[in-house]
Formats: C-alpha cells, structure tokens, sequence
C-alpha cells in the first residue's frame, strides 16, 4: 500500500508505529513500513483486512483526525463485522459505523453494538442500554446529549444517578448536599469536560442548561426540551424507575443505563432497570441495546476480565 501524504502517513502509523503494531497483533498479519509504504503479509483475508482498516483511518487522518489505538480497534472491529471480500447487502449502503459528532471531538462507533446504540439513540425517544462496563453505554449517551445542545435540537441536558452505595459508606463525610453526592456523579462529570469545553460546561451548569443531579431530585419534575441520562440505572427500584420514566415531557429525549451484573439494592429487592426493560421492550418509541464483554473497548484486559466474571459468575441479563 502506498499513501500519498508522508505526514498524513505518520499519523496513521502511530508513535514508534505503535498502530501497525497493534493491527499485526489482532489480525495476526506482518506489516513491513518503509517511508509511506506499507507491505502487508499473511493469509489473503487478514492482508485483505487490514488494507481496508488501514484505509478508512487514512481517511480519518486526511479529515484532520486524529487516530489512537482504540479507532485502530474500532477499525478492526467494523471490518470484521463487514466481512473481508464480500461485505452483506445492508454494509454497502452503511459504508461505516455511526458517529456522535460534538465540536471538541467526533466519537466513532467500535463495534457493532455501539453503532446500533448511536443509531436507537437518533430514532427513539427512550433507549435503554445495558451491558459491562467499559462497553461505552453513558459516554455515548453524553456525547449525544452535548450534541443536541449544540445542534439546538434540546435546550438543556440533565444527568442522574441513583445514590446507591457500592459497597461504602459515605453518608457520614462532611460537607454540604452537594459534596456529599459528587462522588456518585462524578463519571458523569468526567464524561461531559471530555466531550464539551470546559468552559463551556462551566457556563451550562451555572445557567441551568447542564444539570447533574441524584434520583431523588427528579420528583414531581416534568422535563421538556432536554436530553435526560439515568446511569447506574441497575440500583432503582420499581417506583423509582417508574417515577424517572414518566418525568418525560414535550420534545424531549431518555436515556437509561446500566448494567445489570452490579446491582447493589439491598436482597430481594427488583432492579427497576430489568423490570422496566421487561415491561416496554415492544412499546413503540422504545429501544434497548444490550453489550457483552466482546463491545468492550476501554483495555483488551478489561474484556478478559469482565469474561471471567461472567464465566464464574454467570447471571441472566435482562
């Protein structure tokens, strides 16, 4: 393969070509660089493959992206979903896996569970998502949120989490309400400066327009023109999820996650998340996009890791 930018080239390849490395390890084929050529070894579909991930993030570079190891994974993951000679009928008209575009940075799909998410997620107004973590479920679910605030499709985003304690006390840390709940919401946090400026979610949270806030506060609410998140949504309770569900108002869209393999309600109690999943899967407006260990793309360890727990610890999701 030959490229025809040597700077573009060297994006592609990564520091050290730490890229092509990782394509040679997951794919098993050889990749020889030699200036802004790359020759590729090994059997016809893997070499067949690998051209077509090193391609498309070609592309990427030549757009101004920039291409880190998980868009290498996320590459890998599309062709193999897409065959290697003779991509199905529904791949040549979705040439490739939906995106979230926000103006600090555009989130592709890895795999093919989170291109069906994206996807639910622009043709639902609930969309539940359940699965592992690292799968992606509440970074997309912000992403998207923060894109609708900027495309002028919602006029506020408001983000919540049960306050559920995973094993921990917390209750008895000083401080006022907030810096008691913060620790529960800070993925949520971390999620938004990562898709939006910083000063940016500075300004929305100070104006209203951003609001993260525990379960319990959504009571008696009715939220209009917002993009609502419920996280972590495994640790409701049946009226809980009942109540977040139906705070749903005008133009407005849902978002529910979580994973059902860490519920941390007391013994006996029903988790609102499989409950509800189970009662309005088939009602129209809803969908529900499940991940496995196989979606997940924070670490190749994390996936062997969720695999064994699921191995020794095998549980029906809902």
């Amino acid at each position: 393969m030959a490229f025809d930018d040597n700077r573009h080239a060297s994006s592609l390849f990564g520091g050290h070509d730490q890229n092509l490395a990782f394509l040679e390890r997951r794919l098993g084929v050889e990749a020889t660089v030699r200036g802004n050529h790359v020759a590729l070894r090994g059997p016809a579909d893997a070499c067949q493959q690998a051209k077509r991930v090193l391609e498309n993030l070609y592309d990427r570079v030549k757009r101004g992206e920039q291409v880190a190891l998980g868009d290498v994974d996320g590459a890998i993951r599309m062709t193999l979903s897409q065959g290697s000679l003779f991509p199905a009928e529904g791949d040549l008209a979705r040439p490739g896996f939906a995106q979230v575009s926000t103006r600090k940075k555009t989130i592709v799909a890895r795999t093919a569970a989170q291109d069906a998410y994206i996807r639910a997620l622009a043709r639902h107004e609930l969309t539940f998502a359940t699965g592992p973590a690292g799968t992606g479920k509440t970074y997309i679910a912000v992403a998207w949120a923060a894109a609708l605030i900027e495309r002028g499709e919602a006029d506020r985003i408001v983000l919540s989490r049960p306050a559920v304690e995973a094993g921990e006390r917390l209750g008895f840390l000083p401080g006022d309400m907030k810096e008691k709940v913060d620790p529960y919401l800070r993925p949520l946090y971390d999620a938004l400066y990562d898709v939006m400026p910083p000063e940016k979610v500075e300004r929305g949270m100070t104006s209203g327009m951003i609001e993260i806030a525990p379960l319990a506060f959504m009571r008696g609410r009715t939220l209009a023109n917002a993009v609502v998140l419920l996280d972590e949504a495994q640790n409701t309770s049946s009226m809980q999820m009942k109540m977040f569900l139906t705070r749903l108002g005008e133009n407005s869209r849902m978002i529910v996650t979580g994973d059902p393999t860490q519920i941390d309600l007391p013994p006996g109690q029903v988790s609102g998340l499989a409950e509800a999943i189970g009662l309005l899967e088939n009602v129209e407006g809803v969908a529900v996009t499940r991940f496995s260990a196989a979606d997940v793309v924070r670490h190749e360890l994390v996936a062997r890791i969720v695999r064994a727990y699921e191995g020794a610890y095998p549980s029906s999701n809902p």
